[in-house]
């Protein structure tokens, strides 16, 4: 039956036209799954890693932090859909600031860039067959952001859902979309060879790749980030964050006992049991921001030698076929991180960054909070914070979880947060122009559904 399942998955996928290279490194996984791997990195196998460059320690010659940037090319992950916020498009379409959208943002980030520096800085988005066609149109507006002759992005790979019960093939004949999922952006080593892009980059004397989130507005190019990666020789370094007590969830760096080999490690190759080990902020200092760096020869030559398989971490995702049906068939996605890469690299490094480039926008809480005067945006498209400290936002997910609902209870935009420590909203709420929040505002369920009149000062 095991046997069959692959057979079958590989047989859809060459229907489908994937590329052969993914379908030999989904094949690859497969078989770890039938091996019966978990992906699981318990405690006793690990020492967290403590010790790491900081970018502000570091002393740089400006002009060698230019040339690096001069061979970088910012590649920005953009194959999700917001569905957490109940959207169905590329979520970087979504407005952010003024108007403006994610991509407006990024492209204006990297245009200041290119002006400061005298850069080309590419921008190339790894899309989704979902995001590719809106994100290309929204692009299309900026044409100033095209250079060298490269795409503008190229496609993110899929794979067959397997049902769970016996590792076939999924089929749901109400939505067949459905019946494929994304690897997970540890594909983006894949898609980039198997697009071309890869090889089209080497052959215009790019070297270095900066990757992040595309949701991330704070992963902006950087001129000193670009110059400290180049200086280093390392070929592979993503970018950590101090930790604090809110950041539960995010990944961290930690190293293998058995090798010495720095891995990523997250939630879900976490034992249930040893979640405490995981969200120690003192135990693991660092959260992995999944900005990161890494040398295109480099990943060229080493996938060269390994035959296009770079052999990272299973993820085994467990879902329904439909994610919006919790009784529509049980199935398995496998996956892979694009940070998990760290650990196939001989010499990868680290280097801690500032808060400021850990920006993401997952949740209405964090969309209300950038659009608010917390934050401002800078001549170069970079959002700056204006208090010390940005407040904590929780909206009640029954009224402001999706963006349509969200959007109409926020007609005249978001309130002033820029005093406030935190905006707690519970019940249904729909707030009028001019509203501040200062201290710990809190509108409480009672009362609602109603109103918060305009200019009210909470």
């Amino acid at each position: 039956m095991i046997e069959n399942g692959l057979t079958a998955a590989q047989h859809k996928m060459r229907d489908a036209g994937v590329a052969e290279q993914a379908i030999t490194v989904f094949t690859h996984y497969y078989q770890s799954l039938e091996a019966g791997a978990t992906g699981l990195i318990p405690e006793e196998t690990i020492e967290p890693l403590t010790d790491i460059d900081s970018i502000d320690d570091v002393e740089l010659d400006p002009e060698a932090a230019r040339e690096a940037l001069a061979r970088t090319v910012i590649i920005k992950l953009n194959g999700g859909l917001g569905t957490s916020m109940g959207l169905d498009r590329a979520k970087t379409l979504l407005p952010v600031r003024d108007g403006k959208t994610f991509l407006d943002l990024i492209v204006e980030q990297i245009v200041a860039a290119r002006r400061r520096y005298e850069v080309s800085l590419p921008l190339i988005l790894m899309n989704s067959f979902r995001t590719r066609e809106d994100s290309l149109a929204a692009l299309a507006r900026h044409p100033e952001i095209e250079v060298d002759d490269l795409p503008l992005d190229f496609l993110q790979n899929r794979a067959p859902k397997l049902r769970a019960d016996d590792l076939t093939p999924v089929s749901w004949e109400a939505d067949p979309s459905l019946e494929w999922c994304p690897p997970g952006h540890g594909d983006i080593y894949t898609a980039l060879v198997a697009s071309g892009v890869l090889d089209a980059l080497l052959e215009r004397g790019y070297r270095y790749a900066m990757t992040a989130n595309a949701d991330n507005l704070g992963a902006a190019p950087s001129a000193r980030i670009a110059g400290w990666f180049a200086a280093s020789g390392a070929p592979y370094a993503p970018e950590l964050c101090r930790r604090t007590p809110a950041d539960v969830k995010g990944g961290h760096l930690a190293v293998r006992k058995s090798d010495g080999r720095i891995i990523l490690r997250d939630t879900a190759q976490t034992p249930a049991d040893q979640m405490h080990y995981f969200t120690d902020q003192f135990r693991h200092p660092f959260f992995h921001t999944n900005n990161l760096w890494f040398d295109l020869r480099v990943l060229r030559d080493t996938l060269i030698e390994r035959d296009g398989i770079l052999g990272l971490p299973l993820i085994k995702n467990s879902k329904t076929v439909d994610p919006a049906d919790s009784a529509s068939t049980p199935v398995i996605q496998l996956e892979t991180a694009m940070g998990a890469a760290v650990e196939a690299f001989e010499g990868a490094t680290a280097v801690e960054v500032p808060r400021s480039r850990f920006l993401p926008v997952k949740t209405t809480n964090d969309l209300l909070l950038v659009r608010s005067d917390a934050y401002e945006v800078d001549e170069d498209g970079l959002l700056q914070m204006v208090p010390e400290r940005a407040c904590t936002v929780n909206l009640d997910p029954r009224y402001y979880k999706r963006i349509g609902d969200f959007e109409a209870r926020f007609p005249f935009g978001a309130p002033s947060l820029r005093r406030a420590e935190s905006f707690t909203v519970e019940g249904d709420w729909t707030f009028g122009a001019d509203v501040v929040a200062t201290g710990d505002a809190h509108v409480a369920e009672t009362g609602s559904p109603g109103e918060v009149t305009s200019g009210t000062r909470l």
